[in-house]
């Protein structure tokens, strides 16, 4: 039984490391198992197709950080405002870690496979609208609150969650494409600015945005 978790394991961690690098419609089932040390009929013992594969790419992932937003999001030691300012810095902080680690920004796999297979491949266009969704959520759960505190102005809480995680998103999508962690900076700034908040809110001895 250990034998065959490790071999899934390295199955999945091998798929996501080369998805992050190259996108998934370049990658064959001999290249992941080949980059996973694995025989070929491992991967078939554990998923049936390569999207299958992916599915369970995307489900590990979300999951991972999934436990890290609710724990920058759900830290009620914290006001609103200052939370949303934290899942920035983690998400800039994540950025700067995969470019040290491989030279170049990953960007964010849920937007980068968005672009790639959204148009082609429903299940998965399907799961990552259920990651999306929950993004949303998480945020929408604060901006309530923070508006319930008279901190932020906002028509429609849903869509101003929205809108805060599509400018997340954009801002990594351009730090992706210049390959530039720096185009990061902004986002502080664009969301108060997006949710009606006052410029002097910032979270008590966080780094002014830049």
């Amino acid at each position: 039984m250990g034998r065959t978790s490790d071999a899934r394991r390295k199955i999945l961690e091998a798929a996501q490391s080369l998805m992050e690098q190259r996108g998934y419609s370049a990658l064959g089932v001999a290249e992941i198992c080949k980059a996973a040390a694995v025989p070929k009929g491992s991967f078939y013992y554990f998923f049936e197709s390569k999207e299958a594969l992916a599915l369970a790419v995307l489900d590990e992932q979300w999951a991972a950080q999934r436990r890290d937003w609710a724990a920058v999001l759900g830290d009620t030691s914290l006001e609103p405002l200052p939370r949303l300012r934290r899942l920035f810095e983690l998400t800039e902080a994540a950025q700067l870690a995969g470019q040290r680690d491989c030279g170049t920004v990953s960007g964010c796999m849920f937007g980068n496979l968005t672009l790639e297979m959204s148009n082609q491949t429903e299940v998965v266009r399907a799961r990552l609208q259920q990651i999306f969704d929950a993004q949303v959520d998480m945020v929408e759960a604060v901006v309530a609150e923070a508006l319930a505190r008279g901190e932020v102005a906002v028509a429609d809480v849903h869509e101003a969650a929205r809108s805060v995680v599509a400018q997340l998103e954009g801002q990594v999508l351009f730090a992706k494409l210049y390959n530039n962690t720096g185009r990061l900076n902004a986002l502080w700034a664009n969301c108060r600015a997006l949710l009606g908040a006052d410029a002097h809110l910032v979270a008590p001895g966080a780094r002014q945005a830049r």
